[in-house]
């Protein structure tokens, strides 16, 4: 029993120093610093100054940081919506046995395994191009040419052309997660439906939809994560400048560690406050689906 426990901590000690050091540590240290007056992450903790909720208090009264908390709330929302409605219905259309799925699930994927920064660049500059772009020579064949004048990447229009263009590129991924969760149904229940009667639409409702309850947990869990972690798509649609139409909350708190041309003294001690109400929102969330979505279990 020695050995076994020497060998234990012989093979998961590393592992433990180097979670803690890499994960562990930067989390308390990110906590603390939120409660300190912070001008770079860099500042040793003994040139930190205490100041209790004033970070808290400056971020909230920011009207960047409500502008960007909102445009966060629509992605979640709104994209969230979408995005899981198509990816289930791609879902089910792709597991009722049509010629050529394999390709489609390959083909709606794609999106994933390519960068996000080339996804975004085609999108901006060959479908929202307001002179060459997909959209502008649809509406132009069409004759519809006050749409083909449209300007995508407009300060009133920018935020719902990144959203999406970043829907889009999400969807293939919690498709195939849908995927797996409806072709762990057992197939018995489907056949017995099937000879009392019902139609499509009434095995989706009855069957496949509350039968799926843990994989929309799953799929919400890491929709949430996902847009909280939004940044890239800020940054590839106001590269100069960050707009009040693209804003998140991670390109604040990056804005205000390192610096902007809007803000110019960086403040690490007030990122850090973002980061940790980012996380709070998070956790929020996953209590919330966890206390209202539960798992339904099969009963063989």
């Amino acid at each position: 029993m020695k050995k076994d426990k020497k060998m234990m901590v012989l093979f998961l000690g590393p592992v433990v120093i180097l979670f803690a050091a890499v994960f562990v540590y930067p989390i308390i240290r990110t906590i603390m610093m939120s409660f300190f007056a912070v001008e770079r992450p860099s500042m040793k903790i003994a040139e930190w100054s205490f100041n209790g909720f004033d970070n808290y208090m400056k971020i909230f009264e920011s009207s960047f940081f409500k502008t960007s908390m909102v445009n966060l709330l629509k992605i979640w929302l709104i994209g969230g919506i979408f995005v899981l409605c198509i990816a289930l219905l791609f879902a089910v259309i792709l597991t009722s046995k049509i010629r050529f799925s394999k390709f489609y699930k390959a083909a709606i994927y794609v999106p994933n395994v390519i960068s996000a920064v080339a996804v975004a660049t085609m999108w901006i500059y060959y479908v929202y191009n307001q002179r060459f772009g997909l959209l502008h020579n649809i509406f132009a064949a069409l004759g519809l040419e006050e749409l083909s004048k449209t300007k995508w990447l407009g300060a009133d229009m920018i935020f719902w052309a990144m959203l999406f263009a970043f829907c889009f590129s999400a969807v293939g991924y919690y498709m195939l997660i849908f995927i797996s969760g409806i072709e762990k149904i057992p197939s018995d229940l489907y056949e017995a439906v099937l000879i009392d009667g019902a139609g499509k639409f009434k095995q989706f409702w009855y069957i496949t939809l509350p039968l799926l309850k843990g994989v929309f947990k799953t799929n919400i869990t890491f929709w949430t994560i996902n847009t909280t972690a939004f940044f890239v798509w800020t940054k590839m649609f106001s590269p100069i400048q960050s707009e009040n139409g693209t804003i998140v909350p991670l390109v604040y708190m990056y804005e205000m560690i390192f610096g902007s041309k809007t803000i110019r003294t960086t403040d690490a001690g007030a990122g850090a406050a973002i980061g940790c109400v980012l996380t709070v929102c998070v956790m929020i969330v996953f209590l919330l689906i966890n206390r209202f979505i539960k798992d339904d279990d099969l009963e063989y």
